[in-house]
Formats: structure tokens, C-alpha cells, sequence
């Protein structure tokens, strides 16, 4: 199947994304609402340029990137006729789990032993009144996710043979700008260059370890196949959003809205986030901080991702990504 074609919708006068024209090679491009790009390679002069390498300077870099974005005379293409792909290969990225209130009751409620005595609505009672306490008084739950999971945001989704109940989790996503350090929660934002959209898909067949339960979750294995992370279209810069804790997070399946939910909803933001992770790690320019995926995940709809299924997410001000899930050994 054809990749999608990609739209310049976004908040702000531009965005950054990766992009290329048939067999040619792919190169970062300066993304403007009108619909048309700007190779940063060309117009910057610098042939081995990255996204990643205009992280690393973002400070020197986003006010040209600005000048730019204005100028009328650059040679500007159209965004039509080229591919995107994913907007940054990251270093390294972190995943935020059970971060959205609703989405984290819906789960604990769909996996409760069978034998337990409360009722659903009693159940869900008592895991709301632990959120609100996580939420005042814990710490955020991140785990480790593998670049190499990481794939364009119109490309195909290969689900593998060994995943029984592979699931949508379409997520905001922090990238990061400058090398975080145990920075604290009132300046972690400024570490942010932008934001962007991952859909982090989850077989929930494999996240337990069934032979050993002692062990807990097995993230490698459920999160990690190649593709796994669709990723992008742009990266938004952050001076464009208003406020990320106030967005609209929506997947469709097939043209149906399956999550629909404000970020809002998040049990920690993404200064918390940002913070926390950096006491234990060095944030490193165009790492990814996935913030968590709200309500409304296969699971709860008793429905999981098939041959076949077309999953379109967006996030207010971010575009769009769509996705077709294809069984292994049939991906054209």
C-alpha cells in the first residue's frame, strides 16, 4: 500500500520533520502550513545535517530555523509528492506507564484476578482514590524503550506472529533539546525543544511473565518489535504549544474513535516526567519522553489490532499519523 499522504497541520509557522523524494536519500526539512518544505541541508550548508544535530544546537538554531520559516524566496518544494519519516532517530527513549488516570482504572479493572470479591464498580472506586494519591504523593513509572522500535508515521505496522494481543497506545511525546542532568521539576521544560506523536503499540499477551511472575512485566518483548513505535509526522517546537497539558489526544481505528482524551488526564506532566528521569539519566538531545497513553486502549474495547486495521492518531496542534497493521509475512 501507498504511505499516507501527510498534511502540514499544526500549531505554529513551522515544524520540523525528515523527509525524502522517491529513491533519494531522506534529509530534515523545515515544514511550513502552506504545505511546503525546506531543505535544511541546502539552505543551512551544511550537507551532514540531522535533526538530531539541530537539537544540539537548538539554542543557535531555532531563531534561523524562525528567519527561515519567513522567508519567501527560499526554495521552498511541496510537501505532496515526498515521504515522511520519523522526525528524529533517538538515543534513547523513555516510556511513561500508567500516567493517565482513567486509562491506568480501565486496565487494573480488565486484569483483576478473577477471583476477586469486589465488584467493578467497587474496584474501580479504590484504584481512583490510589491514583489521586500516586499523583500527589509517588513517583512517575518509566521504563526503557529501544530506537529501533521506532518507524515513519504513515508507514505500514508489522504485527509479529508471536503477538497475541498487540494494542494502540498513541502518546504525547517530549524531545529533548539540551542535556538534562538532575534538573528540577520548574526547569525541566527548558530542555524541551518540542513535541510530537508516538503511537507506543503494547502486545498485551507478553507484557507478564508467565513463567516466572515473580519477575513482573516483560517490556522488551511487548513494546520492542521493529515498528512498534510509529513515530511523528513533525516535531512542533515548544514555543508553538500553548500548553501540552492541555491537549487532545485521539486515535481512530478504522475510522472509528477508540481514545479521545485531554492530556489533562495525565497523572504527572511532562516537567515531572523531564525531572525525574533526569535524577537517574543524562537526557540527551533528540531523546524521546513518552508521556502515556490515556483511555480507551483495545483492551478496554475488548478489541485488538488485526490485519488489515488503519489506525489514524492525532494530538491538537501535532498533525496526524496513520498506519496500516499488516500480519507478518504479508507486508508488501
Amino acid at each position: 500500500m501507498k504511505p499516507a499522504a501527510a498534511s502540514a497541520s499544526f500549531s505554529g509557522p513551522f515544524a520540523l520533520g525528515v523527509l525524502s523524494a522517491s529513491d533519494r536519500a531522506s534529509f530534515p526539512g523545515l515544514v511550513i502550513p502552506e504545505g511546503r518544505v525546506l531543505d535544511l541541508r541546502t539552505a543551512l550548508g551544511e550537507p551532514a545535517l540531522t535533526t538530531r544535530g539541530i537539537l544540539e544546537r537548538w539554542d543557535e538554531m531555532l531563531p534561523r530555523l524562525r528567519e527561515l520559516a519567513a522567508d519567501e524566496t527560499a526554495d521552498w518544494r511541496p510537501l505532496e509528492h515526498l515521504r515522511v519519516h520519523a522526525p528524529v532517530e533517538p538515543r534513547q527513549v523513555f516510556q511513561s506507564g500508567a500516567n493517565y488516570r482513567q486509562h491506568v482504572i480501565d486496565l487494573e479493572v480488565a486484569h483483576r484476578s478473577p477471583d476477586d470479591p469486589r465488584t467493578v464498580e467497587e474496584a474501580r472506586a479504590e484504584i481512583a482514590a490510589i491514583m489521586d494519591r500516586r499523583a500527589a504523593e509517588d513517583l512517575p513509572y518509566v521504563f526503557i524503550g529501544l530506537p529501533s522500535a521506532t518507524t515513519g508515521p504513515f508507514d505500514d505496522v508489522v504485527l509479529p506472529d508471536w503477538a497475541g494481543q498487540p494494542d494502540w497506545e498513541l502518546e504525547l511525546t517530549a524531545v529533548i533539546a539540551r542535556p538534562a542532568y538532575r534538573v528540577t521539576v520548574e526547569e525541566a521544560l527548558r530542555y524541551v525543544a518540542g513535541y510530537t506523536i508516538a503511537n507506543d503499540l503494547t502486545d498485551r499477551a507478553t507484557v507478564f511473565r508467565r513463567d516466572m511472575p515473580a519477575i513482573g512485566t516483560d517490556w522488551l518483548r511487548c513494546k520492542n518489535a521493529p515498528g512498534f513505535t510509529p513515530l511523528g509526522p513533525w516535531i512542533v517546537p515548544a514555543e508553538s504549544i500553548a500548553d501540552p497539558g492541555d491537549l487532545r489526544v485521539t486515535l481512530k481505528l478504522n475510522g472509528e474513535t477508540m481514545q479521545d482524551e485531554s492530556t489533562k488526564d495525565m497523572l504527572f506532566g511532562i516537567a515531572r516526567l523531564v525531572s525525574y528521569i533526569s535524577r537517574t539519566s543524562r537526557l540527551l538531545p533528540g531523546d524521546l519522553v513518552l508521556t502515556g497513553s490515556p483511555a480507551g486502549n483495545g483492551m478496554h474495547w475488548g478489541r485488538l489490532l488485526r490485519d488489515g486495521d488503519v489506525m489514524e492518531g492525532s494530538i491538537t496542534g501535532l498533525g496526524t499519523q496513520r498506519t496500516r497493521c499488516v500480519a507478518e509475512g504479508t507486508a508488501s
